[in-house]
């Protein structure tokens, strides 16, 4: 089968509707890959269902994101009130209603699914079963990875997701991965047969995030716009506000830099904004982190904005001097590459696919010792030629990621997963791997065998 042969399109994102602004609640950077995917396999004349659970009754039924591409409001439980971890008891209910309207299409309406997230794997097994059509599954994030890495206090993922991960991953014809160690992952820890896994590096807006052509006027335009000092030290942090993503460990950075440079404390020298909105645990203790900002005396060094929309986004990266993405676990980084498309030079946490994100146009921090992140971000900070050699190997290597190029090849995993679920014209479902439980927990093993687009090692492609 060919990659033209995939016509139409289900798309799973059972908690977070591409339509939702990232930065806050559950939206990020899972939000935008959903968005940026379908938008283009829609450009290359394929069609995109996304089947998305409801959150408000003023949600309509359905909604037209661009032509070809639609996104379903599936009602199941209460419109709001529930939060993530409340959503595997409405996976039936979400399940029900995505099989009542696919019985309402013509049979073999659908080519293949493809979920995002856990919860969106174990719906989309269901309707792929159904449907007869092969079942592709991006986890985006895994819960035995987060769990091995939690920042102090925050709270482990349940062991029901563990499960729930290791069953998808038996059903699926096939599993993307962002980069060559999170195919590690899959392997060593859930099992997943190396010829199993893609490596598929996401993209970044390279029309929307630039330097623009004078990135130095740029900047000073961008600053006045948004209301920044034109001379002062700024560092940004663009996420969700929760544990996982460690804005607090910005802050104190910040506390131990301006201690270090008294003179900085004067107003306009060093800003620290924080673009974004509290999150899964950092709900529980949505002012924590002001907080904590007040608590150290830096209330006229530390801004919070609301998130962002991308436009409005792309000034804040093209306004920082640095970008700071200190999270104890990234499947990947989108907040990085976009950093870096911008322009402007990333220091980030040497977890996950930071490293594959940064590539050498960053500098990467091996602990979350804040002394090692003021280390970090004072040196570059004082460092003027530095930040200007990277911000030009920055803008180099973002161009190497593009959403065209992300499905240019998800195009062939879906192609090579219709082979797999079809071989020879055998329209039956294979039977699901076989669920091995518990499985390894060591994360520190590298396994051969991936193919990949980029991002990382080449590794030799298996025979389907």
């Amino acid at each position: 089968m060919r990659p033209e042969d995939v016509r139409r399109v289900a798309m799973f994102s059972v908690h977070t509707s591409p339509l939702e602004q990232p930065g806050t609640g559950d939206a990020g950077g899972m939000n935008v890959y959903v968005a940026e995917v379908a938008k283009q396999l829609a450009s290359r004349d394929h069609e995109v269902e996304i089947f998305t659970r409801a959150t408000s009754a003023a949600l309509p039924p359905s909604a037209e994101l661009v032509p070809g591409v639609t996104v379903h409001h599936v009602p199941a439980g209460p419109f709001e009130g529930l939060a993530k971890n409340d959503l595997p008891g409405q996976l039936c209910a979400f399940s029900a209603e995505v099989m009542r309207a696919g019985a309402a299409r013509p049979e073999g309406w659908f080519d293949l699914v493809h979920s995002h997230y856990w919860l969106s794997g174990l719906s989309g097994w269901l309707a792929a079963d159904r449907w007869q059509v092969p079942l592709v599954h991006s986890m985006h994030t895994m819960a035995l990875v987060k769990n091995a890495s939690l920042a102090e206090g925050d709270t482990p993922e349940p062991y029901g997701r563990e499960l729930g991960e290791a069953q998808v991953v038996a059903a699926a014809d096939r599993l993307i991965a962002n980069t060559s160690d999170e195919a590690t992952a899959l392997v060593e820890l859930y099992g997943a047969g190396p010829h199993q896994v893609d490596v598929v590096p996401p993209g970044v807006d390279l029309d929307v995030f630039g330097p623009g052509a004078d990135p130095t006027a740029a900047q000073q335009r961008d600053r006045a716009a948004l209301g920044l000092p034109a001379a002062a030290r700024v560092l940004l942090f663009v996420g969700r506000i929760q544990p996982l993503k460690a804005p607090d460990l910005l802050v104190r950075a910040a506390r131990e830099i301006l201690d270090r440079h008294p003179d900085w404390q004067q107003p306009g020298q060093l800003v620290l904004a924080v673009v974004g909105g509290p999150s899964g645990t950092g709900l529980e203790h949505p002012e924590s982190l002001a907080q904590l900002t007040t608590g150290l005396g830096l209330a006229d060094q530390v801004r919070f904005v609301p998130p962002a929309a991308r436009g409005e986004l792309a000034r804040w990266y093209r306004a920082a001097d640095l970008v700071a993405v200190p999270s104890y676990n990234e499947s990947f980084g989108l907040v990085a590459v976009e950093a870096l498309a911008s322009g402007t030079p990333v220091v980030a946490a040497a977890v996950g696919g930071l490293p594959t994100a940064v590539g050498s146009a960053g500098v990467l921090v091996p602990s979350h010792a804040v002394a090692d992140w003021a280390d970090a971000l004072e040196r570059l900070l004082l460092d003027p030629l530095r930040r200007e050699v990277l911000s030009r190997r920055a803008v180099r290597h973002a161009a190497g990621f593009s959403w065209a190029a992300t499905t240019d090849r998800l195009l062939e995993v879906y192609a090579a997963a219709s082979r797999r679920h079809h071989p020879a014209g055998n329209v039956h479902n294979r039977a699901p791997n076989a669920v091995t439980w518990p499985p390894s927990h060591d994360i520190s093993a590298r396994a051969s065998g991936y193919s990949t687009s980029g991002g990382g090692p080449a590794w030799p492609r298996l025979a389907e």
